[in-house]
């Protein structure tokens, strides 16, 4: 089966091509700032035609013809709270990402894209999203937060971390509905998921809560923060980027990367060595808390995502959360090849494919 894989981001365009489960090739789109310029006042939805453009001129050099192509799936965006799974592109879908309201986010373009792709290779060609951000497996007791109309929301990185638990499971010659599994996702955003019967029954949303990230503030000081929401020092935008993008290893080191932080820590910066000690702690923490979700039986403890690559880093979090379970490390996200996978199996007929509605 040859599968067009596609993952929109901020400022590029990923895509691969496989055959099956194999990478045939892969590249990574960057888009002008002149480009994405032109379109900072306008939808996210309208950046359709000079990504479509980019992604097919791009396969025309490589000689890879639309017509060869069995299906095409793509990054979900922000849709509305669904089960885990790959779902067919729709109208409904469609109709709920144009009016983006969840949010703008460069995944909203995924599913248009890999609509009108799939269409361009004619009409026995299907179009594919895989375990969007909003996959909500939820019980209702997850979702109470402590303050009623405030309930918790589940947004999490569940394409890359739905794709490693089915991988481990492999592994152990078991099925991902067999296994009790924590999944910590850790990238700029950090995901700590727990998982039993197939189902992540808990995560904590990078966007609001848990362990501070390279760029994100995680659970913060309640009162704290309601003070400086009030102190006119700030507009809601600067807030917002100050905990969204702005926070975490950058407000206190001023820098996003995890390894640059460990050189400092490793040559005498005493607060370059706190401040790593202080992450790695935090995400000890919300996977002492996962365990607890799943009353301490679990079967292993899967660490992924660009931070896994830092192997001191990973190491020291393995010291501390090895009394859980054993340990086991997926570094980066793979979420390409984690999208075929999903077309994969609806093709092969090994999982059918849910209807979004």
């Amino acid at each position: 089966m040859r599968i067009l894989a596609i993952n929109p981001g901020s400022t590029s365009t990923k895509f691969a091509l496989y055959d099956d489960d194999h990478e045939l090739l892969a590249e990574t789109l960057r888009h002008p700032d002149d480009e994405l310029g032109a379109y900072a006042d306008r939808p996210i939805w309208d950046q359709r035609p000079f990504r479509k453009r980019a992604i097919v001129d791009a396969l025309s050099e490589r000689d890879v013809d639309l017509d060869d192509l069995d299906a095409v799936v793509a990054r979900g965006g922000l849709l509305k709270p669904l089960s885990s799974g790959t779902y067919r592109v729709n109208e409904q879908m469609l109709d709920d990402l144009e009016r983006a309201e969840r949010g703008e986010h460069a995944s909203n373009l995924g599913a248009p894209l890999a609509d009108e792709l799939a269409q361009d290779a004619g009409e026995a060609c299907p179009s594919f999203i895989v375990d969007p951000v909003s996959v909500d497996e939820w019980p209702p007791v997850a979702r109470l937060s402590g303050l009623a109309g405030l309930d918790r929301e589940c947004l999490s990185h569940a394409l890359n971390t739905k794709a490693v638990a089915k991988r481990f499971s492999a592994t152990q010659d078991r099925a991902y509905d067999e296994l009790r599994l924590i999944v910590a996702h850790l990238g700029s955003g950090i995901s700590v998921s727990a998982h039993e019967d197939g189902r992540m029954v808990d995560v904590t949303n990078s966007r609001e809560e848990g362990a501070f990230s390279t760029e994100r503030a995680g659970s913060v000081p309640v009162m704290k923060l309601v003070d400086l929401c009030f102190s006119g020092e700030h507009t809601r935008d600067e807030l917002e980027r100050m905990i969204f993008r702005e926070g975490g290893l950058y407000a206190y080191l001023g820098t996003k990367d995890l390894q640059q932080a460990l050189d400092r820590a490793n040559d005498g910066d005493e607060e370059a060595r706190l401040v790593v000690e202080a992450m790695c702690y935090q995400i000890a923490k919300e996977i002492g808390a996962m365990a607890s979700v799943l009353a301490g039986q679990i079967d292993a403890v899967l660490l992924t995502g660009g931070m896994a690559h830092a192997g001191a880093f990973i190491r020291d979090l393995t010291r501390r959360i090895e009394w859980i379970a054993p340990v086991e490390v997926y570094p980066g996200e793979d979420e390409l090849q984690a999208l075929a996978e999903g077309a994969l199996r609806v093709l092969n007929n090994a999982e059918n494919a849910q209807v979004y509605e």
